[in-house]
């Protein structure tokens, strides 16, 4: 494990600090309506090859969610996040809809976003797309250069802990999603919950574009992580984080790794991307360029990921297949598919996701054999990609509908259930 690259990466950063404050200098000046050179071809181009060096070469914060409000009961209404359930690596955070009046109960939907490099505000689309028609919940992880050591590890068994105390914090009958990576924990949840007869299980899953099992259409991804190993992993990814962090001290997979690992994936269209930005910037397209910057200030924003976790998630799901073999294990306790028979399924894979191939997530539905089949069901997106499957419009026309109409019929199967039940109780009662 090397030590000392962080604090390279963090030196490097800081010596081009002077750069950046002369390269924001010199993008207000040329933009400044004041100046005759601003509305010159030779100032457009100045100010436009300064703010591209500026967005470069800084560090982006985490983003906010930015969901003030939503439709509800056709009514704009205010949306306000409330932290219902906190440990030191994630927040649960409630987008609690501020209605005077409520007809009915929705359903509870727990969002397990991905703890993958970037922060769960790149699900902000998804959020949104269900803040009309349920409850939603979802996991804001902490970023673990952050974390101070004194809170302990954080492991894929950590992981999959934390998703079963947020369901028992919010109840009976949740209903959750996982998006791309925490697929595999939460499955496992579900299997452990369901192998515990714990009366909190869910009452469904929705798994969307997640390596279930990497074997099926194995990408670019999978291949690598199959060929390097571990130990390749832990030799080259894993870095201790530097002072004045809190976490400093901890071994992480910096985020910055992470997005550069990114980026090399598609490197023509970024470059292609901030390319067109230019262009924008010198024609006066300031819509386009504001989309570009709305984009990238998401997807530039990272954060590191506990050594631990990264590595036993590369072993268990990349390299072992663990899940798919029935080897994986939790706390010593077989992850055992075969348990889950309440909770239904559904997942959802992109045609052209180049991160989880087409299979991979759908394998879920082959290895929980006791789900009945009037409870699982499976829809393949056609033309789009892995970012596709949970944001962007036809996500939102097509992948998020089916989804509500899945978790509706779940509900709707659960009251006539219920109201059965509460019959015979009655019959019974006046038998006696």
């Amino acid at each position: 494990m090397n030590r000392l690259s962080y604090q390279i990466y963090e030196m490097s950063h800081a010596a081009l600090a002077p750069s950046r404050a002369l390269s924001d200098f010199t993008r207000l000046f040329f933009k400044n309506p004041m100046n005759p050179l601003a509305h010159t071809p030779f100032g457009r181009n100045v100010a436009a090859s300064a703010e591209l060096f500026e967005r470069i070469t800084r560090r982006y914060g985490k983003p906010s969610f930015g969901l003030g409000s939503t439709l509800f009961d056709g009514e704009r209404t205010e949306v306000v996040e409330q932290v219902v359930w906190e440990q030191p690596f994630c927040r649960l955070i409630h987008f609690e809809r501020q209605a005077h009046h409520r007809h009915y109960p929705q359903p509870k939907l727990l969002i397990v976003a991905p703890m993958s490099g970037h922060y769960a505000t790149l699900l902000r689309g998804t959020v949104e797309a269900f803040l009309p028609t349920h409850e939603v919940y979802i996991t804001d992880w902490s970023d673990a250069r952050m974390v101070p050591l004194a809170s302990g590890e954080f492991t894929l068994d950590s992981y999959i802990d934390y998703i079963i105390n947020m369901v028992h914090s919010l109840g009976r009958g949740v209903h959750t999603l996982g998006v791309c990576q925490p697929s595999v924990p939460l499955l496992a949840a579900v299997a452990r919950m369901s192998a515990e007869d714990d009366p909190f299980v869910p009452a469904s899953m929705t798994l969307m574009g997640g390596p279930i099992d990497t074997r099926e259409s194995p990408t670019g991804v999978n291949q690598l992580a199959q060929q390097r190993g571990p130990r390749w992993f832990r030799d080259n990814c894993i870095h201790m984080v530097p002072f004045p962090y809190p976490g400093v001290g901890r071994f992480v997979y910096p985020g910055f790794l992470q997005l550069a690992g990114f980026m090399a994936m598609n490197l023509d269209r970024h470059v292609n991307a901030h390319r067109d930005m230019f262009n924008h910037l010198v024609q006066g397209d300031g819509d386009s360029a504001e989309k570009h910057r709305e984009f990238y200030d998401e997807y530039m924003a990272v954060m590191d990921l506990t050594a631990e976790f990264y590595l036993q998630t590369v072993d268990t799901v990349f390299v072992h297949h663990s899940l798919p073999k029935g080897e994986m294990m939790h706390r010593d306790k077989p992850v055992d598919l075969t348990a889950i028979r309440k909770t239904a399924l559904m997942t959802v894979e992109g045609e052209k996701d180049d991160i989880s191939g087409v299979g991979q997530t759908y394998a879920a539905q082959k290895l929980c054999v006791n789900i009945p089949d009037h409870m699982k069901v499976h829809y393949l997106q056609k033309n789009v990609g892995h970012y596709g499957v949970f944001n962007g419009s036809r996500f939102r026309a097509e992948i998020a509908p089916r989804i509500c109409d899945f978790i509706a019929n779940i509900e709707q199967a659960a009251k006539k259930q219920s109201a059965g039940k509460r019959t015979n109780l009655k019959v019974v009662a006046s038998k006696s």
